[in-house]
């Protein structure tokens, strides 16, 4: 499966396949995520598999970078999938977690219902 624009209640969102290519830097998402969105998407949704591991280690500063970009371009980025392993690993990712769910920018759900229902 490609990634494929969808929309669901009302809101365009991206959704990544898991198996596309692995999103490493700001460049591969820039290419990945937002060269797609373009086509009219307001969310992006992707899977916990496509992103690199540096991910979700804050101290790398891969999360904030790719953050700061879709927030640039008017995105709205979810990260779909079970990240619990990641959570186990400190706490600054849990609080990123927390605060990033109670907004509007940024999520991290369990899965496409989860996010689905969050558009509704």
């Amino acid at each position: 499966m490609a990634d494929l624009i969808e929309e669901h209640h009302g809101v365009p969102v991206l959704v990544c396949d898991s198996d596309g290519a692995r999103i490493s830097d700001v460049q591969d998402a820039l290419d990945q995520l937002v060269g797609s969105a373009f086509q009219g998407a307001e969310v992006v949704a992707v899977p916990v598999e496509r992103l690199d591991e540096s991910f979700f280690d804050l101290r790398s500063g891969l999360a904030g970078d790719i953050t700061q970009k879709l927030v640039n371009y008017r995105l709205r980025l979810v990260v779909v999938g079970d990240i619990s392993g990641h959570l186990r690993a400190g706490s600054a990712l849990e609080d990123l977690v927390r605060e990033s769910n109670r907004g509007r920018h940024v999520w991290f759900v369990r899965d496409l219902d989860e996010l689905f229902a969050r558009l509704a």
